[in-house]
């Protein structure tokens, strides 16, 4: 405790000062995005960092000392401007690049054991031999089980140059030798869009992940596809997507908008407005669209759900989104490391920051914001949302929507808690449902891989009891059968465990599909689209609604009112 006493002054110092030389480079507008520390004899810092090297009265490691300043310093900003370090970086930047160099395998770890989930078709683990359920237990002829078996350590291992080889021993599955396989890497692609298809006759469904570089061509060859399904209707599901680059947004917002339409402009004290419009040769500027938020969906996806909601686009179905209206930009160091600094504040069309209030440095309450959200009854009741930001309105109709704390959907879905019991709780967060499903999976694999498509492996679960199966696992493992909660989350439970062995057999999109099949979102947005209540009106389904009026039906409702009073009703 002492010596923590008096490194204290010698910290905040040195976070002044590091403070001061970050500030002073970015108010000297440093061209292109590297930083680099000045050698020069008028650097406090610098000098500072000499004295101490020199004269302390123990040694000290300087370079953790720099790297355990950097993070407190840029906490004391806002929320989202971060460090990286030099070994973090790749990890940060290979979702949002849209392709990596490794093996081609989506792995999980049980027991201390990495164990193949997924390989990816025509990949280089595919080509090698290796295949679903295999156990790695030795990688370049070191083992790899135990304690030191994490995600970090895997991919450390794993990945590596194109090109360059790997050599992976697995064991598997009613095998007891091991197998070697030499895998050469090679560029692994990583999907943005990780679902497109139909959900009706009329509705094309696009699920984006995140909004890295590549998602915008992705986008284009989804609608492509659902071109070719004859698709009249088009949902956006941005549940759980917690941004990314907000070119990729602007590009796919660009597609649904009339020429000249804004879409977003950012702003800061240092960044003058930057506005961003659509040039016109969008592709899809009247088909009606919905586009889905949760709470989980933030930045990049809050500028397409603001833009589509402001420009009286599109509707906008769910929950509250997270409230991201800041923009961070990279500045790399020349050792590898970099950080996220914040430059500037988004803004909707209509004008408004949807960023959420927050104070300077570690904010507990920023932090908690999703938990407090949740206790507030929020997920569960429109009543409880609290806005607080000013109000401002649509650019047509003149709807008013908030700031200062996220998109507010235009039809709200509350969560479903029905048959949510403490078994349940516990049966998913502890992971027991995730392992079950694993080893499942892994035991009835040749049975299950007869199955091509999700919902008939669905079918087919349904009739295999994987509750009851579930459960007798779950017992063995800590968790108490509780015969009656079971029962009362009998459907939430067979829904998670099937769905994730559908997921362990097929894809995300088959996982998808199946989950959507019964999703009270999905079926909200059936709904508003049967109803022809969707921005923009199908003109000529509203025609056909015309003509029934003049048989004898009742008058037909003008739209702007028809959405208010479904509205009010939801």
């Amino acid at each position: 405790m002492q010596n923590k006493n008096r490194f204290m002054p010698l910290l905040m110092a040195l976070c002044i000062v590091i403070g001061i030389l970050i500030g002073t480079f970015y108010a000297n507008h440093l061209s292109g995005n590297r930083l680099s520390i000045i050698n020069s004899s008028g650097n406090k810092l610098n000098s500072l960092l000499q004295i101490v090297n020199d004269q302390y009265v123990d040694t000290v490691n300087m370079e953790d000392l720099v790297e355990g300043a950097m993070p407190l310093i840029l906490s004391e900003l806002d929320p989202h401007s971060v460090y990286i370090s030099a070994k973090d970086v790749q990890i940060a930047n290979d979702d949002l690049k849209g392709s990596f160099s490794g093996v081609g395998i989506e792995f999980t770890i049980r027991q201390d054991t990495v164990r193949v989930q997924n390989v990816i078709s025509n990949g280089p683990s595919e080509r090698a031999g290796l295949i679903a359920g295999d156990k790695i237990v030795s990688i370049d002829d070191q083992p790899f089980v135990g304690k030191i078996v994490t995600n970090e350590e895997a991919m450390h291992r794993l990945k590596g140059p194109k090109d360059t080889k790997v050599k992976i021993g697995v064991i598997r599955y009613g095998e007891k030798k091991v197998k070697y396989f030499t895998v050469t890497r090679g560029e692994i692609p990583i999907k943005s869009i990780t679902a497109a298809y139909m959900l009706d006759d009329n509705t094309g469904y696009i699920r984006i992940k995140n909004f890295g570089e590549n998602t915008y061509p992705e986008m284009l060859v989804a609608l492509a596809q659902l071109s070719q399904q004859g698709f009249t209707n088009l949902t956006i599901d941005l549940r759980g997507n917690t941004g990314g680059y907000l070119a990729s947004a602007v590009q796919i917002v660009n597609e649904f908008l009339p020429k000249n339409s804004l879409i977003v402009y950012t702003e800061g004290r240092k960044s003058d407005r930057q506005e961003y419009r659509s040039n016109g040769n969008g592709s899809y500027q009247r088909i009606p669209l919905v586009v889905l938020i949760d709470e989980g969906s933030a930045s990049a996806s809050e500028i397409l759900a603001g833009a589509i909601q402001d420009n009286d686009r599109g509707t906008i179905i769910g929950r509250r989104s997270f409230g991201k209206g800041l923009v961070q930009q990279p500045l790399s160091f020349a050792d590898g490391s970099m950080i996220r600094l914040t430059i500037a504040r988004y803004y909707t069309p209509s004008g408004r920051c949807i960023q959420k209030p927050y104070s300077s440095g570690s904010d507990q309450d920023y932090e908690s914001d999703l938990m407090t959200r949740y206790q507030h009854g929020e997920y569960f009741s429109q009543d409880s949302i609290k806005h607080t930001g000013p109000a401002y309105h649509t650019l047509k109709e003149q709807r008013t929507v908030y700031g200062g704390g996220g998109i507010t959907p235009d039809i709200f879905v509350p969560e479903d808690t029905l048959g949510v019991t403490s078994y349940y709780k516990e049966a998913a967060m502890t992971g027991l449902i995730l392992q079950f499903a694993y080893s499942y999976t892994d035991e009835n694999r040749a049975k299950l891989s007869t199955y091509k498509d999700a919902k008939a492996l669905a079918a087919y679960l349904q009739k295999q009891n994987t509750v009851e199966l579930f459960a007798n696992y779950a017992d063995k493992n800590g968790l108490k059968r509780r015969n009656l909660l079971i029962q009362k989350s009998h459907k939430l439970l067979e829904r998670f465990v099937n769905s994730r062995i559908i997921y362990n057999m097929m894809s995300e999109q088959a996982w998808l599909e199946y989950l959507n099949t019964d999703d009270p979102v999905i079926d909200a947005t059936l709904k508003l689209f049967r109803e022809n209540k969707a921005f923009p009106v199908n003109e000529e389904r509203e025609e056909k609604s015309q003509k029934k009026v003049a048989v004898g039906t009742p008058a037909h409702v003008p739209y702007m009112f028809q959405w208010k009073r479904m509205s009010a009703m939801t």
